[in-house]
C-alpha cells in the first residue's frame, strides 16, 4: 500500500487546527463574552441594560430616557399642556425605525424654508417673539431622536404650559429647574432637560 502523501497529511492537520481555533473563538467570543457582558450589565446597570425605560405613576413603561417622542394629537398638532421636544427628521417624526437627520446643509433652500415656517409656528404657539427661539427649537438632531432640549427652550415654554394647565408660571418654572440635567462630569456638553421626564413630573403635579 502506498503511504499517504506527506503534503496531504500536513494540509489535513492545518485544516483541523484551523477548525478547532474557529470553534474555540466562536465559543469564547460568540457565546462566552456576550453572556459575560450581559451578566455584568444586568447586575451593575440594569436600567441602562434594559433600555433606560421610563415609567409613569402606575408603573407602566411610557418610553425611554434615551429616545425622544412627540407630544401631539392624533393629527400631529402639538399639545399645549406639554413641553415640546425639538423638531425631528426621523421618518414622520421621532420614528425609531427611521433614525436620521435631514442631511440638508445650512444654505439649502428647503431647510431654510422649513426653519422659517417652524419659527413662525412656534412663536405663535408659545406666544413669544420669533427672535427668542433658541436653535434647538428650530433644528432637528442628527439622529432625529434626541430626548433632551436646552434649558432655554424649556423655560421659553413655561408660560404656555402654565396657561394650558391653569398653573402659576412660577410653579412650572420651578419644575423645569428641578429637572435640569447638569453637564456630564461637570464640564462636558450643556445643561439640558429630558422632555419625557419633565412631562411626567408635570402630570404628577397636576393629577
Amino acid at each position: 500500500m502506498r503511504p499517504a502523501h506527506p503534503g496531504r497529511r500536513g494540509s489535513l492537520r492545518t485544516l483541523w487546527a484551523a477548525l478547532r481555533a474557529m470553534l474555540v473563538a466562536t465559543a469564547v467570543l460568540g457565546v462566552g463574552y456576550p453572556l459575560l457582558i450581559t451578566a455584568v450589565g444586568q447586575s451593575a446597570f440594569p436600567g441602562q441594560a434594559n433600555g433606560s425605560l421610563v415609567t409613569d405613576a402606575q408603573g407602566a413603561a411610557v418610553g425611554s430616557a434615551l429616545l425622544g417622542q412627540s407630544f401631539s394629537e392624533a393629527h400631529g398638532a402639538p399639545l399645549p399642556q406639554y413641553f415640546q421636544p425639538r423638531p425631528s427628521a426621523a421618518g414622520k417624526g421621532y420614528d425609531g425605525a427611521a433614525s436620521g437627520g435631514s442631511n440638508l446643509g445650512p444654505n439649502n433652500s428647503t431647510l431654510v424654508t422649513r426653519i422659517d415656517k417652524t419659527r413662525a409656528a412656534l412663536a405663535a404657539f408659545n406666544g413669544v417673539d420669533p427672535s427668542q427661539l433658541p436653535p434647538d427649537a428650530l433644528t432637528s438632531s442628527a439622529s432625529g431622536l434626541d430626548p433632551d432640549i436646552s434649558v432655554a427652550y424649556a423655560l421659553l415654554q413655561v408660560d404656555r404650559v402654565a396657561r394650558a394647565r391653569n398653573l402659576p408660571p412660577t410653579s412650572v418654572r420651578d419644575l423645569v429647574e428641578a429637572n435640569v440635567i447638569p453637564r456630564d462630569l461637570g464640564f462636558l456638553g450643556e445643561p439640558r432637560v429630558n422632555v419625557l421626564k419633565l412631562n411626567l413630573a408635570l402630570d404628577a403635579v397636576t393629577r
